[in-house]
C-alpha cells in the first residue's frame, strides 16, 4: 500500500528493521521478527508487542519502502505491504517507472519532491474518492488496512472508526484496538506473542451498557451470546459508546425490523455509513425527539446563546438549535424554557443590540424573540434571512395561520382559522367538528360549580397566551406544566394536544392531505379495514358520540386513512380506543395528525405486528422500579407480571383502565411530556398499592388490587355529564375503597418522579431495545427447535448450534447486500418456522461446512439437486425444518433412508443437468449458475389444494412407500453411479466400493436386458449389455478421466427408439444391499459434533471466499 511520505529517522530505527534491498534512491526493509524462525526471539515479541500497543502499522504491513537522497540521514516513508510480494510488486514498479526519471534532476530537494508528488497521485488515484468523508483520510486508511488485514472479513465490510482501548480478559487488561464497522465489533490485541481476536456481530448483543465499579472506574459492556465483554480506557467514552448504540441499533433494524427500516434512505446503504453521519444522525434524533418535530428535520447549527424571556425580565442560558424549517431554543439553567419557532412564522431576521451579539427575530404573531451572546451572530443572521426568504411562498399561507395566532387571539379563532384546511371539497365526507362539541355542548347561562371551575381554568390559560404567547411558538414554561397537570379545560383541550404534540407542523406542512388521503382510502378492502370494521362499536361503546353514526364514520375515516397511510402498521387493536378519545376533543383532520404523531413520533413501533416499542418501554418500566421500588422488586418473585398488568397502560394511555374523565387528564400530560409521563404515573399507580401488593400472594390476587384502585380514580372536577363519566356509576357500588382524584395523582407522580429526565428515558429505551430483541429471537428459537425436534434424531444442544449456523447464514447473506432476496422476504409476523430461510447459494455454503459428503467432487450439484428437492413451494427459499431433517437423513437416516434419499437427488423434481460454464472450474459452480439451476422448473407452483393435501399428509404422518417412487432412467442412472463413485472417494474400502458399484452396474443392466427379451422381441435399440461396458470403463478410469465420456455415454442412450430402460429403486436397493461394503459404509456412524464446531469457525470465512 502507497503511503503519504513522512519522514523517518533512519538511526533510530535500525534495531526494528532488517534491510533487505536498497539501491540509491530507495530501501526494502522488513520488520524484525516478521518471518525468522521462533519469531525472532525476545527481540521479535518485544517488537511485536510495541507494534500492536503503538498501534504501528507495521504489526500489519511487516515490510516497507523508504525513500532516500545520497548524504542525508533523512528518509521517507512511501510504502508498506502485508507480504513480500506485495511489497515486491511496488518495488519493481518504482525501479521501472522512477528510477530512470530520478537522474535527470539536478538537486536531492526536487528529486524528493517530485517523489512525494508521484506518490501523493497514487493515493489520490488509489482512493477515488472513498475516504473524503473522512475527518482524517490519511489515517483512517492505514487504519482499513490493519482491519482489512487482522479480521480478513469481505472488502464489503465498512469501517466506521476504531478506537484504543483495553479490553480486560478476565483481570487482566489487554491493550489493543477496538473497529466499528456496519455488522461487526471487533477487536484485536498482541502483547509478548499473545494474539487476541475479537468479532462480535452487532445482531447477537443482547446488552450494550455504559458500567463502572470499583476496578473500572467507566467502561463498556457487551454481552454477546451471553458472554460478558468489558472494554475501557477510552479517551472519549460517551463518543465511542453513542456510536456503538447507533451501529448495534442500525443492525436490529435492518435485521429484525424490516417494515421501519425500509422507509429509512439514510442508512438503507451500508457502504454509506460514516462516523461523522451516525453521530449527526444521533444528534437529529434527539433534536427532534425532544421538541416533537417532523423526523425528517436534520440538525443543522447549535448555538450557546441567551434567550430574553418577556414575562420574567431576564435572559435565559439555552441552546439554540436550528434545522431546515425550525429554530428550537431549549433552556439550560433550570428554568425548563423551551420555545420552538418554525421558519414558516417568521418575517423578519435582524442584528440586534451588536455589542451583545444579538439576533432578533420577529414571527407573524406579532411577537419578537431576542437572542444574545450568539457566535458569529452576523453570518447567523443572513443565513437565517436567506433561509426564511425561501420558506415565505405561497404554499405556506393557509397553513400559517393553522399553526399560530396573535397573543390576543381567542381559542374560537384558532378553531375557525384551523377548519379552513379540512373543509375545502371534502366537507362533506370529513368532520370538522370534534364530538365532544356536538354531544356535549357547553351552556353558558347556567353554570354549576364544576363548570365554573372549568371556566376558572379556561381563564388561567388564557392569561399564559397573554403573558407567553399563543400557538405553536409560545414560551413553555415550569407554569406550562403546572397547568397541564391540572388538567387541560375541555374547550381546549384539541388545540393543546395539537400543539404540545407536534401535531400542529405536520398537518401545517400538508395541507389537503387527508381529504385527499379519505377519498383514496374508502372502500378498499383489506387486513386492515376487516379488523376496523370489526373494532368500530367496540370503541368506547358507554359514549353516546360511538352510540351513533356520526362518531363511528368519523373513527372508521381516521382510521382507514392512517392505514392506508401506513400500511407496514395498518391497524394494530388499541389503536381504534386512543383514536376514539382524540375524535371527542379535536377536529377529524387533528385527530388523524395526532394519531400520526402518537404512532410515528410518540411511541415509536408500538403498533407493528410485534409492539416491540411498548416492549422496550416496559423493560423500561421495570428498570425504574427496580430503582425507585426496590421493596416491590423484592416481593415479587418474577418481575413479568408488572409487563402483563401494564402492557394496557402502555398501548392505551391508560384509557382502558381508567374512566374516560380521568384518562383524558393522562392524555393531556402524555402530549406534553410524552412516554415520561405515563411512566412516572405507572409508579405512582404501583407505590399507592403497595402496601396491598406486599400483602399479596399470587399475581391474580394483586390484579385484583390494581383494578379496584382504577375503578376508584375520580375526577371530581370533570365537567362531563354523568350518564358518560364512566367512574359516576361505580361510586356507589365500590365505596369501600376511599376514592383518588387522578389530578392529586399526577401531581404527586410528577413530585415523585419528576427528576427522571427525557435524557435517560431515552438511553434505557436503547439499552432495553437489544434485550427485547433477543428475547423475541429466543422465543422464536425455541419454538422452531421444539417443532423441529420430533422429527430429527439431533441431540438438543446440536440441534440448537445447527439453528445458530442457519439463522447466521441467513444474516450473513443480508450483511452486503442491499438488496438481498432472503432480506426481502424476512417477515415478523409469519410463523416462526418461516420467519428465517435461505437461498441456494446459502444452502450450498452450509453444506461444504456440514455435509458429511461435502468431499465429492460434485458436492456443488449434490448441493443443487438437494435444495430443489426440499423447495417445495418453488420460491427459491427453504426453512431451518427442512433443511435439519436432510442432514439428519445424512447423517441420522438408515441404509434404506439414505440410498433412497440419494435416489431422489438424482430423480426429476431434484435433479436437472448441470454442466459449468468454465470447465476450469471442474465440478465447482459459480454463484450465477447456482441460482439458475436452481430455478429451473422441475416442477409447477404448488397450487393451495396440492398445499392442503400436502399438510394433511404431513399431520397423518403419511410413510412414503418406496413403490410410489418414480423409475430413473439412463442418464440419471449414470449420474447416480458417479456420484456413488464420488463419495467413496478416499474411503478405506474404496476399491472394495468400487468393485461393488461395477458389479451392481453390470446386474442391474442384465436384469433390465432379460426384462425386456421376456417382454416382447428384440426391439432395434443397442443392447443394454453393451451399456455396461460404457459405465464401467467409465467408473475404472475416475471422475476425472470418465467424466467426459460418461456423460456422452449417457446422452449417446437418450436414444430415438420408444423403448429406454430404467430402474426402479427397489431394483437399486436390492442389489445393493447384496453388497456388505456399500452397507457398512452407509451405516458407518457419523459423528456432527466436529463439522459444527468447524463451521462455526469457518463460515465467516466460507463467506469471505463466496
Amino acid at each position: 500500500m502507497w503511503l503519504k511520505p513522512e519522514e523517518v529517522l533512519l538511526k533510530n530505527a535500525l534495531k526494528l528493521w532488517v534491510l533487505e534491498r536498497s539501491n540509491q534512491y530507495f530501501v526494502l526493509q522488513r520488520r524484525r521478527g516478521y518471518g525468522e524462525e521462533g519469531g525472532g526471539g525476545l527481540a521479535g515479541l518485544l517488537v511485536g508487542t510495541l507494534d500492536a500497543v503503538l498501534d504501528s502499522t507495521s504489526k500489519v504491513a511487516p515490510f516497507r519502502i523508504l525513500h532516500q537522497t545520497p548524504d542525508s540521514q533523512v528518509y521517507w516513508s512511501i510504502a508498506c505491504g502485508a507480504s513480500r510480494e506485495e511489497i515486491t510488486e511496488h518495488w519493481d514498479w518504482l525501479e521501472n517507472n522512477v528510477m530512470n526519471t530520478l537522474s535527470v534532476f539536478d538537486s536531492n530537494e526536487d528529486i524528493t519532491s517530485f517523489v512525494q508528488g508521484k506518490i501523493r497521485g497514487l493515493i489520490a488515484e488509489e482512493g477515488k474518492g472513498s475516504f473524503v468523508k473522512e475527518e482524517d483520510p490519511e489515517k483512517f486508511r492505514e487504519g482499513l488496512m490493519k482491519f482489512e488485514r487482522c479480521f480478513g472479513l469481505p472488502e464489503q465490510e465498512k469501517l466506521v472508526t476504531y478506537y484504543s482501548c483495553s479490553y480486560w480478559k478476565g483481570r487482566v487488561p489487554c491493550q489493543g484496538w477496538l473497529y466499528l464497522s456496519t455488522n461487526f465489533l471487533s477487536f484485536y490485541s498482541f502483547l509478548l506473542g499473545a494474539e487476541i481476536k475479537l468479532i462480535i456481530s452487532w445482531d447477537e448483543i443482547s446488552k450494550l451498557e455504559k458500567t463502572s465499579n470499583v476496578i473500572l472506574t467507566e467502561s463498556i459492556h457487551v454481552c454477546f451470546r451471553g458472554e460478558d465483554h468489558y472494554f475501557s480506557m477510552f479517551l472519549h467514552i460517551n463518543e465511542t459508546f453513542l456510536l456503538m448504540e447507533q451501529l448495534a441499533n442500525y443492525a436490529v433494524r435492518r435485521l429484525f425490523d424490516k417494515e421501519t427500516f425500509e422507509n429509512d434512505l439514510v442508512l438503507h446503504d451500508p457502504l454509506q455509513i460514516t462516523k461523522r453521519g451516525l453521530e449527526s444522525r444521533a444528534h437529529s434524533e434527539q433534536f427532534s425527539a425532544f421538541f416533537r418535530l417532523p423526523k425528517e428535520e436534520t440538525l443543522k447549527e447549535v448555538h450557546e446563546c441567551f434567550l430574553w424571556v418577556p414575562f420574567t425580565h431576564y435572559n435565559t442560558h439555552g441552546k439554540m438549535c436550528i434545522s431546515e424549517n425550525y429554530i428550537c431554543f431549549a433552556s439550560q439553567d433550570g428554568s425548563l424554557c423551551s420555545v420552538i419557532i418554525p421558519l414558516r412564522e417568521v418575517i423578519g431576521v435582524d442584528k440586534a443590540d451588536p455589542a451583545n451579539r444579538g439576533v432578533s427575530i420577529s414571527t407573524k404573531g406579532k411577537r419578537a424573540f431576542r437572542f444574545t451572546e450568539v457566535k458569529d451572530f452576523e453570518q447567523l443572521v443572513t443565513k437565517l434571512q436567506i433561509k426564511c426568504n425561501a420558506t415565505s411562498n405561497p404554499q405556506h399561507i393557509i397553513s400559517t395561520e393553522v399553526a399560530t395566532s396573535s397573543a390576543s387571539d381567542s381559542p374560537k379563532d384558532f378553531d375557525e382559522l384551523s377548519s379552513k384546511m379540512g373543509q375545502r371539497d371534502n366537507s362533506k365526507t370529513v368532520s370538522t367538528e370534534a364530538l365532544m362539541t356536538v354531544y356535549h355542548p357547553q351552556d353558558a347561562e347556567n353554570l354549576d360549580s364544576k363548570m365554573l371551575k372549568e371556566k376558572m381554568k379556561e381563564q388561567s390559560w388564557n392569561i399564559l397566551f397573554v403573558e407567553r404567547g399563543h400557538g405553536v411558538s409560545m414560551f413553555r414554561t415550569k407554569k406550562t406544566r403546572d397547568l397541564v397537570v391540572r388538567g387541560i379545560p375541555e374547550a381546549l383541550r384539541g388545540e393543546l394536544w395539537l400543539l404540545f404534540s407536534g401535531a400542529v407542523n405536520d398537518m401545517a406542512s400538508n395541507p389537503g392531505y387527508y381529504p385527499e388521503l379519505v377519498e383514496k382510502s374508502l372502500g378498499t378492502c383489506t387486513l386492515a379495514t376487516d379488523e376496523i370494521e370489526r373494532d368500530l362499536r367496540r370503541s368506547l361503546p358507554e359514549h353516546p358520540a360511538f352510540q351513533s353514526d356520526t362518531g363511528i364514520s368519523a373513527l372508521r375515516r381516521v382510521l382507514t386513512a392512517y392505514a392506508y397511510r401506513n400500511p407496514q402498521i395498518g391497524y394494530c387493536q388499541a389503536m381504534n380506543i386512543l383514536t376514539s378519545v382524540l375524535l371527542l376533543y379535536a377536529k377529524e383532520e387533528e385527530a388523524f395528525w395526532l394519531l400520526v404523531a402518537v404512532c410515528e413520533r410518540m411511541l415509536p413501533d408500538y403498533f407493528n405486528r410485534r409492539i416491540i416499542g411498548a416492549l422496550v418501554d416496559q423493560a423500561v418500566f421495570e428498570e425504574l422500579i427496580r430503582v425507585h421500588l426496590p421493596q416491590l422488586t423484592d416481593h415479587m418473585t418474577d418481575m413479568t407480571f408488572f409487563s402483563s398488568v401494564s402492557l394496557s397502560w402502555f398501548l392505551t394511555l391508560f384509557i382502558s383502565v381508567l374512566p374516560i374523565e380521568s384518562a383524558v387528564n393522562v392524555v393531556d400530560c402524555f402530549f406534553y411530556d410524552g412516554i415520561k409521563a405515563i411512566l412516572q404515573l405507572g409508579l405512582a399507580v404501583l407505590e399507592y398499592n403497595m402496601e396491598k401488593l406486599l400483602t399479596c400472594k399470587d399475581d391474580a390476587e394483586a390484579v385484583t388490587v390494581l383494578n379496584r384502585f382504577f375503578d376508584s380514580v375520580t375526577n371530581k372536577d370533570s365537567p362531563l355529564p354523568p350518564a358518560v363519566q364512566q367512574g359516576a356509576s361505580l361510586s356507589d357500588t365500590k365505596s369501600d375503597h376511599p376514592k383518588v382524584d387522578i389530578t392529586d395523582l399526577i401531581r404527586e407522580s410528577n413530585e415523585r418522579y419528576g427528576d427522571i429526565r427525557y435524557e435517560d428515558v431515552e438511553s434505557m429505551r436503547c439499552r432495553n431495545r437489544l434485550y427485547v430483541i433477543q428475547t423475541l429471537e429466543a422465543t422464536t428459537k425455541q419454538n422452531v427447535l421444539r417443532v423441529v425436534s420430533q422429527d430429527v434424531k439431533f441431540s438438543p444442544s446440536d440441534l440448537d448450534e445447527l439453528y445458530d449456523l442457519f439463522k447466521k447464514e441467513h444474516f450473513l447473506s443480508c450483511y452486503w447486500n442491499v438488496n438481498s432476496p432472503v432480506l426481502r422476504h424476512h417477515d415478523a409476523s409469519l410463523p416462526y418456522l418461516e420467519q428465517y430461510r435461505i437461498d441456494c447459494q446459502q444452502f450450498r455454503v452450509l453444506c461444504h461446512l456440514l455435509s458429511p459428503w461435502s468431499h465429492c467432487a460434485n458436492r456443488d450439484s449434490l448441493a443443487l439437486w438437494t435444495f430443489r428437492l426440499m423447495d417445495e413451494s418453488s420460491d427459491g427459499l427453504i426453512n431451518f425444518k427442512q433443511f435439519a431433517c436432510v442432514l439428519d437423513t445424512m447423517y441420522n437416516g438408515s441404509f434404506t433412508d439414505k440410498l433412497k434419499f440419494l435416489f431422489k437427488l438424482h430423480i426429476p423434481p431434484a435433479f436437472t443437468e448441470v454442466e459449468s460454464l468454465s470447465p476450469s472450474k471442474g465440478g465447482d459452480l459459480s454463484k450465477e449458475e447456482l441460482i439458475h439451476f436452481s430455478q429451473l422448473s422441475g416442477k409447477g407452483k404448488v397450487d393451495i389444494q396440492a398445499y392442503l393435501k400436502q399438510w394433511q399428509d404431513e399431520l397423518l404422518k403419511k410413510e412414503e412407500n418406496i413403490r410410489d417412487l418414480p423409475r430413473m432412467n439412463q442418464s440419471q442412472f449414470i449420474q447416480f453411479s458417479k456420484t456413488l463413485y464420488n463419495l467413496f472417494h478416499g474411503d478405506p474400502e474404496e476399491e472394495l466400493l468400487y468393485r461393488a458399484i461395477a458389479v451392481v452396474t453390470s446386474l442391474l443392466l442384465k436384469m433390465e436386458e432379460v426384462g425386456r427379451r421376456l417382454q416382447g422381441p428384440m426391439s432395434p435399440v443397442k443392447s443394454p449389455v453393451a451399456i455396461t461396458e460404457v459405465s464401467a470403463e467409465s467408473l475404472q478410469k475416475g471422475p476425472e478421466e470418465g467424466s467426459s465420456k460418461q456423460t456422452e455415454g449417457g446422452r449417446a442412450q437418450s436414444l430415438k427408439g420408444n423403448h429406454e430402460w430404467s430402474f426402479a429403486f427397489e431394483q437399486i436397493l436390492a442389489s445393493l444391499l447384496n453388497e456388505p461394503a456399500f452397507v457398512r459404509f452407509f451405516e458407518k456412524p457419523q459423528e456432527i459434533k466436529a463439522k459444527i464446531e468447524s463451521a462455526k469457525n469457518l463460515q465467516l470465512k466460507a463467506r469471505t471466499r463466496v
